[in-house]
């Protein structure tokens, strides 16, 4: 192929990813058809093979030889993991474990965390606006999702406040991070409480890989602009560092109405990373960030303490800061010993119409890791975590008392035991913990691995894991207003409180899985689960018309995962991945009926019943590369329309078409959501905001390194 023929091809790839946002649904598909057959017959896998060492070798115009992308599923499947304690390949992992490598995000386009985790199967990522994401895994899904433990570089994310993550100030700099570790299934036995359904741990790369500049920038219509600098240098031999800063502009969703919503935002950040590693038995790693943004949101139903009371449609920028630092040292005293030290500490303020707060969080964990014997490989670790806030009350949402301070202590120990070398593996163990609220927890599993031959790998496990009360769930005060119609509309006022003995919810989780390489360039992922719930969080509804936070929800959940990765031909990657889940809750008999009913139906149908996606990476010569997703996501039958819900099924595909000038030049032209104008992915479940739809986007990038 010509290079004239390659450039041809990337106008015409350019030309229909802009064409796909006609209107004309047959239009569309025949594009996405006619982008499959333009790339697939012309480009046969010898040209690629050779026309990659070539560029590869003379002008590195490729960086393909240093990705995981490029590696074969045999590769990928030798890929280390340390999620859940001491480093173990992801083929032998007897848990349900994903990894998202850099490249991966790169190629997707991803411009955040939220939609890199589209690529997890058994991850439920759903944009409700252009700040806000529901994300959650094996069900549970709500903006305020709490049964997802969620860390950077062992930090944890997850806030106190509510059991959930933030994920509007969640900005890290895509292209610092080196991966993303996900295990579906609870983790609690190695991170403790809120381990509950996954755990996340994104990773960020060491500063010895990210030497010298690198200057990304881009504009487009829902991400209206965006860029970021980072540079990386040596102190000394053995020392690096990097620096960077990043800004981004973020527009409107569009409102059911289809008029545009009032929800844009801005987020600038900054940091840094010193890494250490003159001594091989003693490396340390320090870093830190600071952000600060803004976001606009209009949010109704605020309740005024007038008479008579008022509903109020309130739209404020809500203002964001925070900052954050980790430290960490390993120290290695043999093959089989280490200790690990880490301490970290978050610092984070929102000001928003509805609440008003700070925090502060200080965390830090001990782990030694050794071999006693020749069979067993024991891990254990201590832990301290204090975090203490400051809230200002509001006639909406107040806090009693508006300062505190919670404490948590913990120890775990978990035993790794050859039963039959490189064949069998035991690992049981548990994590204990006290805090101030249910005092001591207790999170035992285990989980066993067979590995019958080097190329397929069978898991089970069994594990209990706890969900703990959160401070609204506690010691909320919230009131919020009604309309009722008797026959005239009436305002009235709904009050919600956090209950002082408040338990923590409880699960235990049953998997069996099975990872397999039948044959070469393929490799396939099942899992199935049972989860069984205990003492869910419930809304009771009391005489007087008020609504107390309890624990009078039970049931269970269950479902499959399936994923492969298929190198169809050297410069051709697929990635299929289907999950089903089913969700069945009752209300406890002593439960007030209605208000738990209605707790039923939220949390059974804000999570969708089947997901599928298809990923497609190629490779064309001279640096060209297109890349495509495609998903179907079940529709939430939660019966609430007023907050956006239900959502009705849909399909949507994103694409991604990039040119690699040389070594240090990049352009990639990306679109999101190109089969709809726009579409309804969740709705507003806690705080009553404007319902949007998420519209078709495209944007612009160049990366420049040097």
């Amino acid at each position: 192929m010509q290079l004239s023929e390659v450039h041809g091809l990337g106008r015409i790839l350019a030309i229909n990813l802009m064409v796909v946002s006609l209107k004309n649904m047959k239009t569309r598909a025949f594009i996405v058809t006619s982008l499959v057959m333009l790339a697939v017959p012309r480009l046969p896998a010898a040209d690629f093979t050779s026309t990659n060492s070539s560029a590869a070798n003379n002008s590195g115009s490729l960086l393909a030889a240093a990705n995981l992308a490029n590696l074969s599923p045999e590769q990928l499947w030798n890929t280390k993991v340390t999620i859940l304690g001491s480093a173990q390949t992801v083929s032998k992992t007897p848990a349900a474990v994903s990894v998202v490598t850099a490249d991966d995000i790169k190629r997707s386009g991803a411009r955040n965390i939220p939609e890199a985790l589209r690529l997890v199967p058994g991850v439920d990522a759903a944009q409700i606006d252009s700040s806000q994401w529901a994300v959650s895994v094996r069900g549970f899904n709500d903006e305020f999702a709490n049964k997802l433990l969620v860390l950077e570089d062992g930090r944890s994310i997850y806030t106190p406040l509510f059991g959930g993550v933030f994920w509007d100030v969640q900005d890290t700099m895509m292209a610092d991070i080196d991966h993303i570790e996900v295990v579906r299934g609870p983790g609690a036995t190695f991170w403790g409480a809120n381990a509950m359904n996954g755990v996340i741990n994104i990773i960020t790369k060491n500063s010895a890989d990210t030497q010298g500049w690198l200057v990304q920038g881009g504009a487009g219509t829902l991400e209206r602009g965006f860029g970021s600098a980072r540079y990386g240098g040596t102190i000394a031999d053995g020392v690096h560092y990097r620096v960077y800063g990043s800004y981004g502009d973020h527009g409107n969703t569009t409102l059911l109405s289809d008029a545009e919503a009032t929800n844009d935002w801005q987020m600038a950040r900054g940091g840094f990373r010193v890494d250490v590693d003159r001594d091989p038995d003693n490396v340390f790693m320090f870093e830190g960030d600071g952000y600060a943004g803004w976001e606009r949101q209009n949010f109704f139903g605020i309740y005024t303490n007038t008479l008579p009371p008022a509903s109020l449609a309130v739209s404020q920028d809500s203002l964001l800061e925070g900052a954050d630092a980790v430290a960490h040292w390993t120290h290695t005293f043999s093959d089989t010993s280490s200790f690990k030290l880490q301490a970290d500490y978050d610092y984070t303020g929102r000001k928003a119409a509805i609440f008003d707060e700070q925090r502060h969080t200080g965390d830090i964990n001990a782990q030694q890791q050794f071999a006693l014997g020749n069979h067993n490989t024991i891990e254990a670790g201590l832990g301290y975590r204090v975090t203490a806030d400051s809230e200002k009350n509001n006639p909406s949402v107040s806090f009693i008392p508006e300062s505190q301070t919670v404490n948590l202590y913990s120890g775990f120990v978990q035993d790794e035991i050859a039963l039959v070398p490189d064949k069998l593996t035991l690992t049981p163990g548990t994590k204990v913990e006290h805090n101030d609220y249910t005092g001591f927890e207790f999170e035992p599993g285990g989980r066993l691995a067979w590995t019958p031959t080097d190329k397929q790998t069978f898991w089970a496990s069994v594990s209990r894991a706890v969900r703990t009360p959160t401070r609204v769930e506690e010691t909320v005060a919230s009131t919020a207003s009604k309309t009722i119609f008797v026959p005239f509309p009436v305002v009235i006022p709904v009050h919600v409180y956090g209950m002082n003995d408040f338990g923590s919810e409880t699960l235990m989780a049953y998997e069996l899985g099975y990872r397999v390489e039948p044959v070469n360039k393929l490799s396939l992922d099942f899992a199935a689960f049972y989860n069984d719930y205990g003492d869910l969080r419930s809304a009771q509804l009391t005489p007087s018309g008020s609504i107390i936070l309890g624990n009078d929800l039970h049931g269970h959940t269950y479902g499959i995962e399936a994923s492969g990765d298929w190198r169809v031909m050297d410069w051709w990657r697929l990635r299929p991945s289907y999950t089903f889940l089913k969700m069945k809750l009752f209300a406890s008999p002593d439960g007030t009926g209605y208000s738990d009913a209605a707790s039923v139906a939220q949390l059974e149908g804000t999570s969708p019943q089947n997901q599928f996606s298809m990923a497609s990476e190629m490779d064309f010569p001279h640096g060209w590369t297109f890349d495509a997703e495609l998903r179907y996501v079940d529709s939430l039958t939660w019966d609430s329309p007023s907050d956006g819900f239900p959502v009705s099924s849909y399909i949507e595909m994103n694409a991604r078409l990039a040119w690699q000038m040389n070594k240090h030049f990049e352009a990639a032209i990306v679109g999101e959501n190109l089969l709809h104008d726009e579409h309804s992915e969740f709705g507003a479940t806690e705080v009553n905001v404007q319902p949007t739809e998420i519209p078709r986007s495209i944007y612009g990038e160049i990366s420049c390194r040097f």
